[in-house]
Formats: C-alpha cells, sequence, structure tokens
C-alpha cells in the first residue's frame, strides 16, 4: 500500500468485507443495536453473582449526582463504615458538599500559587499550559482528601447538605476556571510589568476573596460549629451540641488518616516496582500532605485489600470503569464485550501499554466492601460500592471480576500494617518525582 488510499484499496477494502458472511450479520446488529449492546456476553452476567465469602454491610447507597466527586463520595462512604457500626446506626452519611467546599478553595489557591512559581515560564510551554488546562476540576486523590479532613474536619451531611450546584458543579466549576485563568493573564502581566512578588501576592489575596464568595453563593457557607443529633438502632436518641468540624471527626469518625497509605500498579519500564512516586504540581493544598504512591504487583494489592476488608474496613480504590463494565447490571468484567468476535480484529495491548499510550488510567474511585474466594484462597470477584444511586447495579453495587482487577485497578488505599516491612520502607524513601502529564498523574472524577 501506498501512502495515501486509492481508488483500488477502496475497491479491495470493500470486496473483502461484502464477502465476509460474519462482517455483514455483525453490521446488523451494530447499526440497530449499538457495539456494546451487540457485542454483550450474557455468559459474563452468570459468572459473577452477587455473592461473596467476605462481605461488609454497608448503610443507604449514596449518590454523586451530575458532578466528577467519586473521590469525595468514597472516601466518605469509608469514612461513615466506622460511624455506622461504632454507633449502631442503621444508615449515616457525611456531608461531600463540605469538603467540596474547601477543596474548590484551595485548588484555587494551589493554582495561583503555581502560577507565581511559574512566571519565568513560556505560557505556551508545557508546564504552564498543563496548569491552565483544569486548574479547579472535581476530580482528585486519596492524599489530597486527607489534606481537607485534617485542616478542616467533617460534618455529618445535615450540617451542611447538598445544594443545587453541589450535585451538577459544571456551571460553577465553569465560572470560577474562567475567573482564574483571567487571574493567572493579570498576574503574569503584573509580572511583565516590574511589580513586586509582594504587588501580586496583594492582588492574589483579593482574587481569592471572590473565590470565596462565588463558592458560598453556590453551595452556602460552611459551619463553623453544629450540634450532631442521631437516633441509634435501639431507638436511643443523641445529641451531641457545638461541635466544630474538627472535633467531629476526631470523635467520631475517628480515624489516623496518616496510618493509610495508596498502592498503585503500573507495570510499565518506567516505573519499577517496590519504589514510592509523587507527581509534580498534583495537589489541593498549599504545604500539604503531596500525593504518594507505593507501586507493586498487582496481587499485593489484592492481599492488601482483602486483609483489610476481612479486618471489617472497606477499602478506597481507583481504576478505569468505564473499560469493559455495564453500568446497568453493575458487572465488571474483562470478558464481558467480545468485540474481538463482532469486529474480527484483535485487541492485544497489556495493561502497561495501555497506559503508556494513552488507553487506559485512573477515572473513578469507588469502595470495595467485598471479596469472594475459593477453597484454595484464590481471589474470583470483589463487591464494589459506587456512588451512582441505587438504580445503577444492584441497589447500587457492582461485581468485579477478579480478571478486571488485574486489567482496570491501579491504586487502592490500606492500612500501613497490611504492608511488609520491605514495603513501608519503599514508601517512606524519597519519592521518584513524575511529571505533571504522567498517567499516573490522572484524578479520579
Amino acid at each position: 500500500m501506498q501512502n495515501s488510499i486509492t481508488y483500488e484499496d477502496l475497491a479491495a477494502f470493500s470486496d473483502k468485507f461484502a464477502a465476509s458472511t460474519a462482517g455483514r450479520v455483525a453490521m446488523h446488529a451494530v447499526t440497530n443495536n449499538g457495539v456494546l449492546k451487540s457485542a454483550l456476553d450474557q455468559e459474563a452476567m452468570r459468572r459473577n453473582p452477587h455473592h461473596f465469602s467476605t462481605e461488609l454491610t454497608q448503610g443507604d447507597i449514596t449518590s454523586q449526582k451530575k458532578s466528577g466527586r467519586c473521590w469525595m463520595f468514597a472516601a466518605t462512604n469509608c469514612m461513615r463504615y466506622q460511624v455506622i457500626h461504632r454507633f449502631h446506626l442503621e444508615t449515616f452519611e457525611l456531608s461531600q458538599n463540605y469538603p467540596l467546599f474547601y477543596d474548590k478553595l484551595e485548588k484555587a489557591n494551589y493554582f495561583l500559587e503555581s502560577i507565581l512559581e511559574t512566571l519565568s515560564e513560556p505560557v505556551e510551554g508545557r508546564l504552564v499550559s498543563h496548569l491552565l488546562r483544569d486548574p479547579l476540576g472535581d476530580g482528585g486523590q486519596w492524599d489530597m482528601f486527607v489534606n481537607l479532613v485534617k485542616k478542616y474536619g467533617m460534618v455529618p451531611k445535615d450540617a451542611m447538605p447538598e445544594t443545587a450546584v453541589s450535585g451538577g458543579t459544571a456551571e460553577m466549576t465553569a465560572a470560577m476556571t474562567e475567573k482564574l485563568r483571567e487571574d493567572a493573564c493579570i498576574l503574569r502581566a503584573m509580572h511583565g510589568e516590574g511589580k513586586t512578588l509582594d504587588d501580586l501576592r496583594a492582588a492574589k489575596d483579593s482574587m481569592m476573596s471572590d473565590i470565596y464568595g462565588m463558592l458560598c453563593i453556590c453551595l452556602g457557607r460552611p459551619p463553623q460549629k453544629f450540634d450532631f443529633e442521631f437516633t441509634d438502632k435501639d431507638g436511643k436518641f443523641t445529641r451531641d451540641e457545638g461541635l466544630t468540624p474538627q472535633a467531629f471527626f476526631e470523635k467520631y469518625v475517628a480515624m489516623d488518616l496518616d496510618d493509610y497509605v495508596s498502592l498503585i500498579n503500573a507495570p510499565t519500564a518506567d516505573k519499577p516496582f517496590y519504589r514510592s512516586y509523587s507527581v509534580k504540581y498534583l495537589g489541593n493544598v498549599a504545604g500539604g500532605r503531596p500525593v504518594r504512591y507505593l507501586n507493586l504487583p498487582v496481587e499485593r494489592l489484592k492481599q492488601a485489600a482483602a486483609a483489610q476488608m476481612k479486618d471489617g474496613e472497606p477499602v478506597w480504590f481507583g481504576c478505569d470503569v468505564g473499560k469493559s463494565s455495564d453500568r446497568d447490571s453493575g458487572i465488571m468484567d474483562t470478558k464481558l464485550y467480545d468485540r474481538e468476535s463482532l469486529f474480527g480484529v484483535r485487541f492485544g495491548m497489556d495493561k502497561g501499554q495501555r497506559l503508556t499510550y494513552g488507553q487506559s488510567l485512573m477515572t473513578h474511585a469507588m469502595v470495595l466492601t467485598g471479596v469472594d474466594e475459593d477453597s484454595a484462597g484464590k481471589f474470583l470477584r470483589w463487591r464494589v460500592e459506587n456512588s451512582w444511586g441505587k438504580d445503577c447495579g444492584k441497589d447500587g453495587y457492582f461485581v468485579m471480576s477478579d480478571d478486571w482487577f488485574t486489567e482496570y485497578t491501579y491504586q487502592v488505599v490500606v492500612h500501613k500494617k497490611y504492608l511488609t516491612a520491605e514495603e513501608l520502607a519503599a514508601y517512606e524513601a524519597d519519592p521518584i518525582m513524575l511529571e505533571p502529564w504522567d498517567p499516573m498523574g490522572s484524578l479520579a472524577k
């Protein structure tokens, strides 16, 4: 074949397709039903029943609605589990609007600080272009949530409920992003005019005041103190008055977040296992805890996650939820769609190649609340608590095959007691710094 498609090539392609009975049948199926429905393998449904040898009981399913707050919902779902079981509640929910407010505020400050740090960089260069691309998106990481909790605490949902904007953040984020890009333009112009850093920081303070006001208008003012009221399963009523968000977290959630570490599985040539990694310019709270990962073989992620659940605690995890999964049934299985038979082509990239070539990365965070093992201890499937409401999956829960975990799960957060001494030392070693655009810098939404 030459460097361009000729009419002879087109004729050959057409004749080859016309001679294929399977191709014509597939064309009829796909043009009428779409690719995924035509490729759906019903046997995958039977392979993944909602039964597990280890299963944790959680409260009512939650919904992030039209927002990219899955990482917050996953974190609060892990944390509310502690409250539900410690205080014998039927269900309970932490406010996701409260950390959303402070995440946006802190991200705005982090962005403007990054602009001040890169004043000598060309605006059209890769770094500044990267910073300007998405300065205030909804997505996030476990360590970023830890920063919010350690600085601002948490509140129950009643203390700062959802608003029309928290459940659909696009309009607010668009307005604030436009304002922040304009602020970046102003700061860089002031620098070009020879203004001092003190002048620029004074301008930044005014900009941050504007952002705070925009957040109050959209999300409401965060409470400084509140009363916590609840009735347990035995009908006992409790009222705890005048709590600060920090005191509430310490008393009712009572998790030492410094004890939890992020394990990733990124089997690429540039990221050796048993090394810690961080990502430049990835964060939300300036001066806060940096994002840090320990890269391990995927079986170690599974073992640590299963051990934590067997000890009665759910697991925050990050994955590429859109790959080989069905929103309606909640099935996540690498063989869910037989696209190879449908198209007559092979899809052969491995996990490392998909990361390297942009075919996959972490897009969504959820919670592991169960695992099924056979009599020999082999992992078969995993129970997943999602934050898309009760109408997705089975009453809001998904089933993940073990093969899907291998191929599309990238991160789990576990207590450090589930690491070996060697692994913990590797996590605590100085991290290798990855570039801001590295695939492991992706944020769950």
